[in-house]
């Protein structure tokens, strides 16, 4: 044994030591650098080229960038700044246009003077695209000349030459994603679309053009916003009653740091609290969020103390002062320190002091100054803490009736054996006779299954203390064990996939879209770590004799159709519509929609708040003329509606 340890201890020399040399590293462990090889990271190559745009905006030297997607996916990126540096770098004596695009934690923002301020602090996003890219072409107008380079998997395959001559200065930048680097590499045009119509709103007066060329799919739209993130909030806001007309707004600077903060209140029960550090959304918060709560439920005590509208030692709750509110927060700072690779939080302590100094001094005066939109704002949030106490003596009392303390289940529940959360699941089934087959057809090892029946309560026309006690969703809430709302902890959750398994028809999907607005309003982290899921359920059963299948479209079912009839093209084929879950076999059901290594499950994403509040908002909430608009705009994508 003694021998063994000392031979592995004297193998384990530096000829073991891997470096890897230039961009390998990035085409070795592309996930550190942007975030996964997802679509997610597959739009994170388009975000990384448009920041180093957008730092040339926010220096004083673009006013606007157009954004492209092309026939193969190939994304063109052009702007009218500077244009990238094409002289020799003293550290390496190559180009420094070479430098951006090939050497890791290269670029003009690291302390050189080209930026006070920039979203792109890592250095790593031009190479990083470029190693990322079966190939990339750069071409940079300056100084009178047009110079291009080109390469492909991040080597350079066209120095740096001159094309031609030009009258204009900026950067194009043309790419095409490796298909051996990304899972899919089809590019979502609302995914830029939305991201780019941000970043407009972000930088008042530039202009951001995006166009979708690839045949079939052509659309476009040119965004700039004179009144940057006023208008941002009145974009969220758009399909919600605000209770003052005014968006307000708050700025202010100290030194080289910059914050900005615009809000406005609505009659609806969420809160959309959305902010940017050097117009990166961080959707973990940090310091600048922090300083606007703090701040915001100080102000708002101190007006309703002083005009005893809150009496002696009452006080409002940071989250009553937020129900109701749609806030954009920006700040622009030097040396900004975000929390990881993706920049997900802010770091910087002394953000946090300016933007509360701004909202405390300036937010304390428009109330003094506008004692209508102060009252409205704080009769809001003495109902939402009133609505609050109704909800926790609700809580209490059904805590009381259902024996929750003592961690009796609800009686729909069929628990799996399983106690380790990581390895359990649970389907969330409408109707007796479907939780029947599943629970017979189920692996009770590690799938639990919860009886759904009728129409849930809709949520976004509901406070939280109409939720507790309704017999439809509070067995959901005791089911899942983590609580709803502010007292909601993902530490408690009993299951780490929640499967809706609903009909694949139009109550199926009202079913599903209540429950996800449930998860969306309630139990937001469910959705952003990847735990809610929708079963798929085979619409057809196709049979020829003993054979059967199953099919999932309409064009699986052709498909199949066909290949059944392969020896045989006259041969008779049965084809039934399953008109439910419920009148399947528990056999059938776990050979199509429950078995592991056979099933279809869609998880559910969250890919932009903003986006899916408003949807929410739109599909959900009490108006009727923007659901109307948005089904007529929609109607056109819907194939085969089953009626």
């Amino acid at each position: 044994m003694a021998e063994n340890i000392e031979k592995a201890v004297q193998e384990y020399d530096a000829s073991q030591i891997q470096v890897l040399e230039g961009l390998e590293a990035v085409r070795k462990r592309p996930g550190m650098y942007i975030g996964s090889t997802s679509s997610s990271g597959l739009h994170h190559l388009v975000y990384e080229i448009v920041d180093n745009s957008i730092d040339e905006a926010l220096a004083g030297f673009c006013s606007h960038i157009e954004v492209c997607i092309e026939e193969g996916d190939v994304i063109s990126v052009t702007d009218n700044g500077r244009g990238i540096p094409v002289d020799i770098q003293e550290q390496t004596g190559k180009s420094a246009l070479e430098v951006v695009f090939t050497v890791l934690h290269a670029g003009g923002k690291f302390g050189g003077g080209g930026y006070k301020v920039s979203g792109g602090l890592h250095g790593v996003g031009a190479s990083v695209v470029n190693a990322l890219s079966e190939w990339l072409e750069v071409q940079v107008h300056k100084e009178g000349k047009i110079y291009q380079m080109a390469f492909s998997r991040g080597q350079i395959t066209q120095g740096i030459h001159v094309v031609g001559q030009t009258d204009k200065t900026g950067t194009a930048v043309r790419f095409k994603p490796d298909p051996e680097m990304f899972d899919d590499t089809v590019y979502d045009y609302e995914i830029l679309h939305t991201r780019m119509r941000e970043q407009a709103f972000l930088n008042a007066g530039l202009r951001i053009s995006i166009q979708d060329k690839r045949p079939g799919k052509e659309q476009g739209e040119t965004m700039c916003y004179e009144g940057g993130i006023r208008e941002f909030v009145r974009y969220i806001n758009k399909n919600k009653t605000p209770i003052h007309e005014e968006v307000i707004y708050l700025s202010g600077s100290k030194d080289d740091a910059i914050a900005e903060i615009a809000l406005q209140y609505h009659d609806g029960y969420n809160e959309t609290l959305v902010s940017f550090a050097n117009n990166i959304h961080t959707p973990e918060g940090g310091m600048h969020e922090t300083g606007f709560k703090t701040a915001l439920t100080r102000v708002i005590n101190a007006y309703g103390q002083k005009n005893n509208i809150i009496k002696g030692d009452d006080k409002v709750s940071g989250d009553d002062v937020r129900e109701g509110i749609s806030a954009v927060i920006s700040v622009k700072l030097p040396e900004a320190q975000f929390e990881g690779q993706t920049k997900q939080k802010l770091g910087n302590a002394y953000i946090r002091t300016l933007v509360d100094n701004i909202v405390s001094d300036q937010l304390a005066t428009y109330f003094e100054e506008h004692p209508a939109v102060a009252k409205a704002v704080l009769d809001k949030a003495m109902m939402a803490n009133r609505a609050r106490e109704a909800a926790r003596k609700a809580r209490e009392s059904v805590r009381r009736k259902t024996g929750l303390e003592s961690g009796q289940m609800p009686d729909k529940l069929q628990d799996c054996n399983e106690r380790d959360p990581s390895l359990c699941e649970i389907y969330i089934v409408e109707g007796d006779s479907a939780a029947g087959s599943a629970i017979q057809g189920r692996d009770s090892r590690f799938q639990a299954i919860l009886a759904m029946w009728g129409k849930m309560l809709n949520v976004e026309k509901a406070r939280a203390d109409k939720i507790y006690g309704n017999d439809k969703l509070y067995p959901l809430i005791v089911a899942l064990g983590a609580g709803i709302g502010d007292e909601f902890n993902i530490e408690k959750l009993r299951y780490h996939k929640i499967i809706i398994m609903a009909d694949a028809d139009v109550d199926g999907s009202h079913i599903r879209t209540l429950l996800l607005t449930f998860f969306f309003r309630y139990m937001r982290p469910l959705i952003e770590h990847g735990y809610v899921y929708s079963a798929v359920p085979p619409l057809y059963k196709l049979s020829r004799g003993k054979t059967q299948r199953v099919a999932y479209s309409d064009e699986e079912r052709d498909k199949i159709s066909a290949e059944l009839r392969a020896d045989n093209p006259n041969a008779k084929v049965d084809i039934n519509r399953f008109k439910g879950l419920g009148e399947m076999d528990p056999h059938e059901l776990w050979e199509t929609t429950m078995d592991p290594e056979k099933r279809s499950l869609r998880r559910i994403t969250l890919n932009d708040a903003i986006q899916a509040d408003q949807i929410f908002t739109v599909l959900m909430g009490e108006d009727v003329e923007p659901r109307r608009d948005w089904i007529e705009k929609n109607a056109k994508y819907v194939v085969n509606l089953d009626i």
